[in-house]
């Protein structure tokens, strides 16, 4: 036996006959090749860094979030205490304020109905959470079935009158 043959197609095990199909510097390889051995550390130093980024990025994500959230769960435990009602449907807008200012418009029913049926109160609350709440810095009312929209506002009380038409 002067040479060495290639095994038939036949004799090959199903695993390495299903690369056949793929071009040759493509199919996954027994042994590295000559001079390339720096190659995976870079492509390995290159994931662990965009790793350590997304990590990063995810802690810091979930960490706004979880102030974000107590700062909202403070902000309807003040709605409630301030109005003396244990409504479920209040509305939170963050944007009304300034959006990224830590301060919040809270809206609900003065009496008992579907949200947005009966007048409403609405409270501006920011600062820092005390107790479980935070502070009311003022607010206004909305008439029945209207958006919280500056030209449907009245009654306003606090540091936010500059919010009213009138």
């Amino acid at each position: 036996m002067s040479g060495a043959s290639l095994p038939s197609e036949e004799a090959l095990p199903l695993a390495e006959r299903r690369w056949e199909r793929l071009p040759v510097r493509l199919r996954p390889r027994t042994s590295e090749q000559r001079g390339t051995g720096r190659l995976w550390r870079v492509e390995t130093t290159v994931l662990v860094i965009v790793g350590l980024f997304l990590a990063v990025a995810v802690v810091n994500d979930l960490a706004r979030q979880t102030a974000i959230n107590h700062r909202l769960v403070a902000d309807l435990t003040t709605w409630r205490h301030y109005t003396h009602h244990d409504y479920k449907n209040i509305s939170i807008d963050q944007e009304t304020l300034g959006a990224g200012s830590d301060r919040e418009v809270l809206c609900g029913n003065t009496s008992a109905g579907p949200p947005g049926s009966k007048t409403q109160i609405c409270l501006a609350i920011w600062g820092p959470t005390v107790s479980g709440r935070r502070t009311v810095h003022g607010g206004w009312y909305l008439p029945p079935y209207y958006e919280d929209v500056r030209s449907e506002r009245y009654g306003c009380f606090g540091v936010v009158r500059e919010l009213c038409p009138r």
